[in-house]
């Protein structure tokens, strides 16, 4: 075999298990990374879940209050 041919060869192959690498490496940080983002959006879900719940607390804490106003609004002295 000629020396040219087989260095051809070897460049081919060094090339392909380097692109081959490449792609793989390439594939498991984009996994990695979806997974990350995946973490995120379920513990920001989680927290938009809660905001309804969180608002109906606070419209009855503030009826609450709007009573204790009014019940109390006669003994106060607004002068």
């Amino acid at each position: 075999m000629d020396n040219t041919v087989l260095v051809a060869l070897i460049s081919f192959s060094g090339t392909l298990i380097g692109t081959l690498g490449g792609i793989i490496a390439s594939g498991k940080l984009t996994a990695f990374r979806l997974k990350q983002l995946e973490t995120k959006l379920d513990a920001q879900s989680k927290s938009v879940a809660k905001i309804p719940v969180i608002e109906e607390k606070i419209q009855g804490i503030n009826r609450r209050i709007l009573l204790l106003e009014k019940d109390t609004a006669p003994y106060l002295d607004l002068n």
